[in-house]
């Protein structure tokens, strides 16, 4: 029973004290006026009786009502009822506002009413005074207050005979019940009667009408996202113009969030005066006046519902998590269904006349049913994730939040997580949670009705059913009684407040109201105690949870046979079967990504512990930990699905002896996770352990089965829960006697306290790292765990606090490091037991005593660890396989030795099996090693179902690009690991895992080391130079000897010369400025002034005449002519240089060795080839115009229309562009650039006289019609242009060519009309811009736009990514296509493609042209040997190619170091493949014509591989003076090297093609006239399978003597002695090399025949003597009768000018010839047949080289005594030298026929005298002796005396000389 109200109130307007316009509330009367014992009188109801402020008012308003609420400090709810009206204020009060408002109203009482003018006629200056009626309650009874406040008011107002003294003392004392449904009527003493209800149970709150009314304000949406906010404790503001209004929509809110109670602020109706509380940072649910909606404007994170206007404004920085689907969207559709019933029916043909709509009443109660049923779905199962901590003396509940998100499958929901968390909830477990109290409607409908909510979820009938039942229950609650008796209240009649009021508002008796009081309070202290007894029972638990939405986990769902799988690994374990177990890991590693397999691996692994220890030998120890590790990788840090909480018990129980006394267990294995350094994982886990105790406490000893009961699992029916037992234990509390409840209070707290020390242990256990000398375990840990939870970010800043102390301070000695490490334990531990302590009530002595006991503890435990540390380094470490050493070069050497790394799968299929198929070889388990050549990576795969295939992966260190540090699962037990990514420009990609062995350390090594190589100091440290030479870094190159003065010391003679006869300094204005070279050389005599130089002054040239050639110059000009481009130039008969140099002027051209210093131009070769007409020393003022005086040279002549191709560098601004801008001719006083530009002009005029058909008697052009062409501005190109179409082509050279054809095919030659310019000058489109030539020149500019460098390295940087790229994708296929487009590399070559056939057309046709693009390094020089290469056949060769290598890359000076980055200088400039973009152009044309090249594709990509491996020295520096400098050009002359090593590729080529015809392409058939025309539109173009192609079997293929593989092993021979069985080999297309496993026929024959040969004993003959002898024969043969064509591929007949068809090798009918034949129309059935005869006859002929006599092939031969290998003695053997063979083979005897070994002479580097050694014959003579010296090894030979020693050695020499 309660009051039902508590004050009685009178507030009155009053002055403001400070005199302020405002008013404020004064108390008049409040009764009773002593506060009550139990509630005292809430303060500031003054301001909330007025929340607008206390105003007086020009007219009369009606009396307001409102209910107001007041939160007291105890959180108690105080209902403040107000009924305002309004009273005229009188004049004296206006007048003297300062008077006591009090003792005016006594005085207005004593002399009667003021008498006022009737109401209509109020003076204009009359005021109004509000004045409020205040009931303060703690009873929600709005209703009962508004009637006995109106009673009051009416009385008052009618003036009836009533005393109100009575009224207010019978409204004080009136006591009601306060719930359980009983009806009760009261009267005030007036007449009056009202019934009062009580709701049936108090806490379900009472709504009325507030929820429906919140729903019809602001909509289902907006409602919901308020119900959200508010549960997510955010801050929520109501506005509205309406106090009821704001009061019943804060109530609304607040009954739809039960069963959760909102605990933070409440102010439905806050006053003006505070409006400052809305920026307390705490959430809160406010309302506020509409009025004051501008000073709510600048709240940044508060939600504002606007009541009257229906919005929800929620501002950008809040973010309201939603409800977790499918939840979401149920509840929208049924909240639908509730609001607005004829929704279904709007569509139906024939609606039902009316749809019963329910009362708003019944609504309110519908719409607050859907959100009950809401909690239960959400809270489905929550008491099974309650952990009993104390049951006595009061119930200590803990909920595990983790168990709960993890088995509703909600893990990653935003909303549950925020509620769980929040306030409200913690309030629900700490009220709800108890086992034994009354239960509502909310218990029932969790425990029981889950089911049925599941089942209806997809009938929205059943749910609407469902939703009336608990309405029902819900509306009973509120209203018990439906028949109601009548109220009767009297109420002030009609508009009675604009009536003179008969006078102010009387003041009370106070004694007479107390009299009242006090007489209720006498009688109610003699009544009994009317309590009603509480129905307390056991609460329902319900059944146990289930997902919220059952998610099919995807990938990873646990069919019944991955457990079985699982179950079968651990039994494997278990029983010893290692392999099969060993088999089964990769399957179950993947299942343990399951749930459900986790469990079955922590239930499978309790069954094997016996006693809690299992003592487990190393193998199986290792298996288990990786399992484990495995499952516990996944667990988040809040373990959620209980994984951790399982294995816990298991790490302590799983143990292997190291030694007598040391065991080692499986925690200290697995502490690398999360989860353990988590405070809230160990206080759930803690918390499950003691609720498990303390059940068994109270259980009798036969039902206590299992104690370790899982956390949060169903356990079987006949098994008590805790809550059970708890329930029961508090229902007999009372009952027991004092001493029972002492001891049993007593039992709890010890078994707490028991508890708290054995967590103490293994936490320490799973905290404390093996290694206790290095503090792992807080590095890796100081940021983990949970960032949010406040206990956790505590703990990590003070352990990282710790770490930084600790290296700060240390001092030298290991302990300072393991007592921090112990020290940071200790501290979270000590958090640890402080908290869960303090929570399950341990008494303070003993809380004192573990703080005492748990350093001793870890400290014990370090003690241990530090013997188990100890044995373990000791352990053999297992099942790792052994490092696998890789295959060296001769010369390189290990840098770093193997540090043991997982090679994981990258981006290609190959690798993984993919679409090409083949088995999973990565990731690999192996080693990598630095040489100073490569980074190799050697190692098998782990899949152990691939078997023993070794993968080798490496990469040249130079052509690394980018490397970078990654962090990847380890494939093995995955644990994260730090990893690295190796990228190279040869298309090889490392990605590495380092294993959890390799420091960190050694992995930063690796790293320092491999930068230090990519990017040495200087280009003396790369490999091609440290490779078996004898300097050091860092030394001066060794002078070379015998080969002329070097350049030093020519240019110090010259120095002297010049400065003897310097006349002034003249400097070079060039862009990059030489060393030393800037004044040099001597002016030229007066008499040989040169015909062309118009320069006023005379220059002192840069260069010596060539009459004055000192001797020592004519030494380095004969080395200069040896060099390859003046062979070229020969072969090309562009001139010769004479001994006398005298010019011969019927020659065109001549070579000039005005550059022999390098003093023009650094990047030029020695010898270039100029006009005959132009004198050296105007090339000086020429190469000014030119970038980086570059001028333009002639670098090929064609052999038919003797057209010139010249190269250069861009012009500078001034020169021919600067000379076409100028409008008028220049004037005679000119300037020095002028000057040179004059002398360009001529200098291209003499290029164009120099062509035969250019050149007549004037000089001039004889190009008729050619002044009517110009050029535009605009790029066209007049003078080249199609017969028949007008001369206006588009604006680059790319629509020029390919405008007629439709696939980028060649125009026809007819396409350029006659009159043709003599010169093209192909120029860079933005330097040619607005270029106007003079109509009178000879030459045409043909500006076009070309690609920069720049453009070069960002293309090939998306092709890498595209071919290796790093991380699997999608779909690799189009993934792959996309980013190949995406790189346009095949753009820029089909741009390059285009340009060269453009410029091969216009030499064909008969004009020059000269190429003159960016600086005539990079694209000029592509551009220029493309072109030489589709003009001229030479070039198409072996040697051709090499040579257009030599000349136009390496002497025109392509920058190889440079665009390599070969040095650390050129790091930051980055990789630009300019060459291998040349190589792959090649590649394109040799697919398009596999007839016209010597070389096959094969010697593409080699080149392309080592272009930028840096093992030759080839294509190291960038020019030709560099490597003079260096002393590299002139090195290959002179006597035979003694080292073993190439040092030029060129010379390995050849060396290789010796041997093996790897580099040779069978189907070359060239034709001599014929110009390679290739179609370049992108559609054409293949991606080169250099880019792509890999075989992990060797490594790359490109260094021969690496890619032998292991030898074949020999022949089984079938048992029974029968032909041996077919050797059939797998060869998978990832692993094998194609081309090896497969070769083509020819190669196979090859091969076929040398191994006949060497069977015979004959000496095998060189591959390609057999190859050009069968050609021979071939052509022979190919007529058998005379006429009628060959099919053979060897003479080829096609007449089609592209003979680009495909070719197929077959094999013949009789086996052993080779029919080739084209797929042409021309292979009719006559060619057949006589290809089939062909082949009958070349049989014979194949064979018929052995019948030759054996002497023939003998040149000299004698018995020799020959040292064996090491360690064996010497014996005489019969020696043959044989002359043809090129080789030196030994029998055992004379007339032995099988050859016992062969020294082939093409590898022998030396003869030489030898000395004797051990073993040699003594009678023998020393000088007998002699020794042969091969790249391989040195023989020791000796002869039986000294002359025929000395014929051996002169044979074998001459021998040598003749090769």
């Amino acid at each position: 029973m309660a009051r039902l109200a508590d004050y009685f109130v009178l507030v009155a307007f009053g002055p403001h004290p400070r005199g302020s316009g405002e008013g404020q509330g004064h108390i008049l009367q409040r009764f009773p006026e002593k506060d009550w014992e139990d509630n005292p009188f809430p303060q500031g109801i003054e301001l909330f009786c007025q929340p607008s402020g206390w105003q007086l008012c020009p007219e009369r308003s009606p009396p307001t009502f409102f209910v107001a609420v007041l939160t007291d400090i105890n959180s108690e709810r105080h209902y403040c009822a107000c009924l305002t009206f309004w009273e005229p204020v009188e004049p004296t009060q206006e007048a003297v506002c300062t008077e006591d408002a009090a003792g005016r109203e006594e005085e207005a009482d004593e002399g009667g009413p003021v008498r006022l003018p009737p109401a209509a006629a109020v003076p204009p200056g009359q005021l109004f005074a509000p004045k409020t009626l205040v009931l303060v309650s703690r009873l929600d009874h709005a209703e009962v207050f508004r009637n006995s406040l109106g009673l009051i008011y009416t009385i008052h107002v009618e003036g009836l005979n009533v005393g109100l003294e009575n009224v207010v003392g019978n409204l004080l004392t009136c006591i009601i019940p306060l719930a359980g449904g009983s009806q009760r009527t009261i009267s005030l003493g007036a007449g009056d009667r009202q019934v009062i209800q009580t709701p049936l149970t108090d806490s379900l709150p009472i709504s009325r009408c507030s929820v429906a009314l919140l729903f019809r304000q602001l909509g289902i949406a907006n409602v919901l996202s308020l119900f959200c906010a508010a549960l997510t404790e955010h801050k929520v503001l109501f506005l509205s113009r309406s106090y009821q209004r704001l009061s019943d929509a804060c109530r609304g809110l607040l009954a739809l969030l039960f069963p959760l109670r909102y605990s933070f602020t409440y102010v439905p109706i806050l006053p003006a005066q505070l409006l400052e509380v809305l920026s307390t940072p705490t959430p809160f649910v406010i309302g506020v006046n509409a009025a004051f909606q501008a000073e709510t404007q600048e709240l940044l994170d508060v939600i504002v519902a606007d009541l009257d206007g229906g919005t929800v404004t929620v501002p950008e920085c809040v973010h309201i998590p939603a409800l977790p689907e499918p939840l979401h969207s149920q509840t929208h559709s049924v909240l639908s269904m509730v609001l607005d019933p004829e929704l279904d029916l709007a569509d139906l043909a024939f609606p039902p006349p009316t749809v019963s709509t329910s009362s708003l009443k019944m609504q309110d109660k519908e719409l607050r049913a859907v959100f009950l049923r809401l909690f239960a779905q959400l809270l489905q199962g929550y008491r099974w994730c309650l952990h009993m901590v104390r049951i006595h003396p009061e119930p200590v509940i803990r909920f595990h939040k983790a168990a709960f998100l993890g088995q509703r499958g909600l893990v990653e929901d935003d909303f549950l997580m925020k509620v769980l968390e929040g306030m409200a909830f913690a309030g629900f477990v700490s009220e709800r949670g108890v086992p034994y109290r009354p239960t509502d409607l909310f218990d029932e409908l969790v425990a029981h009705e889950v089911a049925r909510m599941r089942a209806d979820e997809n009938h929205p009938q059943r749910v609407l059913s469902h939703v009336k039942e608990l309405a029902e229950q819900l509306y009973k609650n509120e209203n018990p009684y439906p028949a109601v008796a009548m109220h009767k209240v009297q109420r002030p009649g009609e508009a009675s407040h604009l009536r003179r009021a008969p006078r102010p508002f009387p003041r009370l008796d106070e004694g007479t109201v107390q009299w009242i009081v006090d007489q209720a309070t006498a009688k109610m202290q003699g009544a009994p105690p009317a309590v009603k007894a509480e129905r307390r029972t056991t609460v329902p638990s319900g059944p146990p949870m289930t997902a919220i939405l059952e998610r099919s986990s995807g990938l990873h769902g646990n069919s019944a046979r991955r457990l079985e799988v699982v179950r079968n690994c651990i039994s494997y374990v278990f029983e010893g079967k290692m392999l099969e177990a060993k088999k089964l890991l990769p399957a179950v590693l993947r299942a343990l990504k399951g749930r459900a397999a986790r469990r079955c691996l922590a239930q499978e692994l309790h069954l094997h512990v016996q006693q809690n220890r299992a003592v487990l030998d190393h193998q199986q120890f290792d298996f288990v930990v990786r399992m484990m590790n495995c499952c516990l990788q996944d667990c988040t840090s809040l373990d959620e699905h209980g994984i951790a909480a399982a294995l816990l018990p298991l790490v302590t129980a799983f143990c292997r002896k190291l030694s007598p006394g040391v065991t080692q267990f499986a925690y200290s294995c697995v502490q690398e996770h999360v989860v353990w350094s988590t405070p809230q994982f160990w206080e759930a886990m803690f918390y499950g352990d003691v609720q498990t105790h303390i059940r068994a406490l109270y259980l009798e000893p036969a039902e206590d089965r299992d104690p370790a009961q899982q956390v949060g699992e169903a356990p079987a029916e006949d098994e008590r829960s805790a809550l059970d037992v708890a329930s029961e234990q508090r229902r007999l509390w009372p009952t027991l006697s004092r001493e029972k409840q002492q001891e049993l209070v007593q039992k709890e707290e010890s078994t707490v306290f028991s508890q708290a020390i054995h967590y103490a242990n293994r936490m320490s256990y799973l905290l404390l790292p093996l290694d206790t000398s290095k503090s792992r375990l807080l590095r890796e840990r100081a940021g983990l765990g949970d960032p949010e939870s406040a206990s956790n970010s505590l703990l990590t800043s003070s352990m990282a606090g710790s770490v930084a102390e600790s290296y700060d301070t240390e001092s030298g000695f290991e302990d300072a490091e393991t007592c921090d490490v112990a020290g940071a334990v200790v501290r979270f531990i000590n958090r640890f037991v402080d908290k869960v302590c303090t929570e399950s009530g341990v008494t303070s002595d003993h809380l004192k005593g573990l703080h005492v006991m748990v350093p001793d503890i870890v400290q014990m435990h370090i003690e241990t660890l530090e013997a188990v540390y100890r044995e373990s380094k000791r352990l053999p470490p297992i099942q790792k396989p052994k490092l696998l050493r890789p295959r060296l070069l001769p010369g390189e050497e290990c840098v770093l030795d193997g540090l043991r790394v997982y090679l994981l799968p990258d981006g290609r299929e190959e690798g993984v099996g993919g679409s090409v198929g083949g088995p999973a070889l990565l990731p690999a388990e192996g080693a990598v090693f630095l040489t100073t050549y490569r980074v190799i990576f050697t190692g098998m795969p782990t899949d152990p179902l691939v078997g023993e295939q070794v993968v080798v992966r490496s990469l040249p260190v130079a052509a690394l690009t980018k490397e970078k540090r990654i962090s990847v699962q380890n494939p093995v037990d995955q644990l994260l690991q730090d990893g690295l990514q190796l990228r190279s420009c040869t298309f090889q990609l490392l990605k590495m895992a380092f294993d959890e062995e390799v420091g960190s350390d050694s992995a930063e090594l690796f790293r320092k080391q491999l930068h230090k190589l990519r990017y040495p100091p200087d280009v003396r440290d790369t490999f091609a130079f440290t490779l078996g030479s004898a300097h050091t870094p860092g030394q001066p190159p060794r002078a070379t000897k015998g080969k002329g003065p070097s350049l030093r010391t020519l240019s110090r003679n010259l120095m002297k010369n010049a400065k003897k006869t310097m006349g002034r300094q003249y400097v070079t204005r060039k862009k990059y400025h030489p060393p030393s070279w800037e004044h040099r050389g001597q002016p030229p005599p007066e008499d040989q002034e040169d015909a062309i130089s118009v320069s006023e002054e005379l220059e002192p040239s840069t260069l010596t005449p060539s009459s004055a050639l000192k001797p020592s110059d004519r030494m380095t000009m004969s080395s200069l002519v040896e060099r390859a481009c003046c062979r070229d130039y020969q072969r090309l008969g562009l001139g010769t240089l004479s001994s006398s140099l005298s010019r011969a002027k019927s020659e065109p051209f001549r070579i000039s060795p005005v550059n022999r210093m390098y003093a023009i131009c650094r990047s030029y070769p020695g010898l270039l080839i100029v006009p005959q007409s132009v004198q050296d020393n105007a090339l000086q003022r020429v190469s000014r115009c030119y970038r980086q005086n570059r001028f333009p040279v002639v670098c090929w002549r064609s052999g038919r229309s003797k057209a010139v191709l010249l190269r250069s560098g861009g012009l500078h601004g001034k020169g021919v562009v600067g000379l076409f801008k100028a409008q008028n001719a220049p004037s005679p006083g000119q300037s020095q650039a002028d000057s040179s530009s004059l002398e360009q002009e001529k200098y291209l005029q003499a290029v164009v006289s120099s062509m035969p058909r250019f050149a007549d008697a004037s000089g001039r052009n004889t190009l008729s019609g050619f002044s009517s062409v110009h050029m535009g501005g605009h790029g066209k190109w007049g003078s080249v242009r199609a017969s028949g179409r007008s001369g206006v082509l588009g604006g680059d050279v790319g629509s020029r060519l390919a405008a007629p054809q439709a696939n980028g095919a060649p125009p026809d030659p007819g396409f350029l009309r006659p009159q043709r310019a003599a010169l093209y000058i192909i120029g860079d489109k933005a330097q040619l811009k607005g270029v106007r030539p003079d109509p009178l020149q000879q030459w045409e500019l043909v500006p076009i736009e070309v690609f920069e460098a720049r453009q070069v390295k960002t293309s090939f940087k998306k092709l890498l990514k595209a071919c290796v790229p790093g991380c699997p994708a999608a779909e690799p296929s189009s993934a792959f296509l996309r980013s190949l487009e995406d790189s346009e590399w095949l753009t820029q070559i089909h741009k390059l493609l285009q340009v060269s056939v453009l410029v091969v057309e216009l030499l064909d046709s008969g004009s020059s042209v000269l190429v003159s693009l960016e600086d005539g390094w990079d694209i000029t020089t592509q551009v220029v040997s493309l072109v030489q290469l589709l003009s001229d056949p030479f070039y198409r060769t072996l040697e051709g190619f090499r040579l257009l290598v030599e000349k136009e890359w390496l002497s025109f000076g392509h920058r190889f170091s440079h665009r390599g980055a070969h040095t650390l200088a050129g790091q930051s400039s980055g990789f630009t493949p300019v060459f291998l973009q040349f190589l792959d152009c090649v590649h394109q044309v040799h697919l398009q014509f596999p007839m016209e090249f010597e070389f096959s594709p094969f010697y593409l990509k080699f080149l392309g591989y080592h272009h930028v491996s840096r093992r030759f020295r080839t294509f190291l520096l960038d020019s030709d003076y560099e490597r003079i400098e260096l002393g590299l050009l002139y090195e290959e002359k002179g006597e035979r090297r003694g080292q073993q090593a190439c040092r030029s590729v060129w010379e390995y080529v050849d060396r290789l093609s010796k041997r093996t015809p790897v580099f040779y392409n069978y189907m070359y058939a060239p034709e001599d006239t014929e110009v390679l025309r290739p179609y370049s539109n992108v559609s054409n173009l293949k991606v080169w399978d250099f880019y792509t192609e890999e075989s992990l079997a060797e490594g790359p293929p490109y260094d021969w003597e690496l890619a032998q593989g292991p030898p074949e092993p020999p022949e089984e021979e079938r048992l029974d002695g029968g032909a041996p069985q077919s050797r059939r080999r797998v060869v998978w297309p990832c692993y094998d090399s194609r081309p090896r496993a497969q070769p083509d026929a020819i190669s196979r024959l090859l091969e076929e025949l040398q191994r006949l040969e060497t069977e015979l004993g004959r000496p095998p003959e060189r591959w390609k003597d057999t190859w050009d002898r069968v050609k021979a024969t071939q052509r022979l043969e190919g007529r058998p009768d005379g006429r009628g064509t060959p099919s053979s591929l060897l003479v080829s007949s096609v007449p089609h000018h592209r003979r680009s068809l495909g070719v197929y090798l077959q094999e013949g009918p009789v086996g052993s010839t080779l029919s080739l034949s084209l797929d042409s129309d021309q292979s009719s059935g006559s060619t057949a047949s006589g290809s089939r005869q062909a082949a009958r006859r070349s049989t014979s002929t194949l064979y018929s080289q052995f019948q030759t006599a054996e002497s023939e092939n003998r040149s000299h031969e004698g018995t020799l005594y020959k040292k064996g290998a090491f360690m064996k003695p010497w014996k005489a053997r019969w020696f043959v030298l044989d002359k043809t063979k090129h080789q030196l083979r030994y029998y055992d005897h004379r007339v032995d026929t099988e050859c016992k070994g062969i020294i082939d002479l093409a590898e022998v580097e030396a003869v030489a005298p030898g000395t004797p050694t051990m073993g040699a014959p003594k009678t023998v003579d020393e000088k007998a002796f002699f020794d042969v010296k091969t790249t391989r090894r040195v023989y020791n030979f000796c002869a039986q005396d000294v002359p025929s020693a000395q014929q051996w050695v002169d044979q074998i020499q001459g021998c040598l000389s003749d090769a």
